[in-house]
């Protein structure tokens, strides 16, 4: 299980990479880890090469967000990727090699039109085990609708707020920190299969209370969040915590906070009746967002 999360990780990353280089939009890249996260859940990773089954979750999310790419760009690029990955040891975790393949393959060899050929059987297998399957719903909407709502009820305030500040100038400043932290969990939850795990809405709960802690914001969580089911929601945190805690310089004493913070959550929810979740909502494309700021 260790083994596999490794390879998830890893291959997330590569798919992220590739979606950067190729300037695909930040959606594009999300439904492209989506499907790349329900292809490995019916299949193993020893039957199908997972950077060859990335390049077709790739192409086939480009189209369905409408925003499609050559295929022998698609091809070339993530194969150059793939290529300076192994040279420098990151693909499996071995030492350096420096006989790694050539960053540039002929786009006329024969090398290159059998990769072609097998990278377009494969999306067309991908399709065929989502079920065909391609509208994606996202956290993003949710998070942004949800962060509106609790600035503009103002349910949800600075722990310390400057008093050097006019308050409609600390809402603004909450209101932008609140999204990008929280955008930042919601991108970093594609890295694990969270996705396929949980409904979009729940995991965009997750994403606004640690958003929340790493802005240091107070409210009441469970309450304005409209937590239905606190496990999950506990559940989909700690994974999230455990990620972004893997990464160099995080904050080690902030993650302990949120850890304290769910588990006296979960006391909270216990002795009160429990709420439904809110509905899911349709889900438009996401702002690209930077990590959390972790040092």
């Amino acid at each position: 299980i260790e083994e596999e999360a490794t390879r998830r990780k890893k291959t997330c990353r590569f798919i992220e990479e590739a979606c950067r280089i190729l300037k695909l939009p930040r959606v594009a890249t999300s439904t492209a880890l989506v499907f790349f996260h329900r292809f490995y859940a019916k299949h193993s990773f020893q039957k199908h090469d997972r950077f060859e089954v990335a390049v077709a979750c790739i192409l086939l999310a480009a189209k369905t967000e409408e925003s499609p790419r050559k295929v022998v760009n698609v091809i070339d690029e993530c194969h150059k990727l793939r290529s300076r990955a192994t040279a420098a040891g990151r693909t499996s975790g071995q030492s350096p090699n420096h006989s790694a393949p050539p960053d540039h393959m002929n786009p006329k060899s024969e090398e290159f039109n059998k990769l072609k050929e097998r990278i377009l059987l494969l999306e067309r297998v991908v399709l065929h085990t989502i079920g065909f399957e391609l509208s994606v719903d996202h956290p993003y909407k949710f998070i942004v609708d949800q962060i509106k709502l609790m600035i503009q009820r103002r349910q949800v305030e600075f722990i310390s707020p400057d008093p050097k500040l006019a308050p409609q100038k600390l809402r603004d400043m909450l209101m932008n920190r609140l999204v990008q932290d929280a955008m930042c969990f919601a991108n970093d939850s594609f890295q694990t299969s969270l996705c396929i795990q949980y409904p979009s809405f729940e995991i965009a709960q997750a994403c606004v209370f640690l958003g929340g802690q790493f802005a240091k914001a107070s409210a009441d969580w469970t309450t304005v969040l409209e937590i239905g089911d606190v496990e999950n929601f506990a559940s989909i945190c700690v994974q999230l915590i455990a990620l972004v805690a893997e990464k160099k310089g995080g904050d080690k004493a902030a993650y302990q906070a949120m850890r304290l913070e769910l588990e006296r959550l979960r006391r909270a929810s216990s002795k009160a009746p429990s709420k439904k979740s809110p509905p899911r909502s349709p889900q438009p494309p996401a702002p690209d967002a930077k990590r959390p700021r972790t040092g």
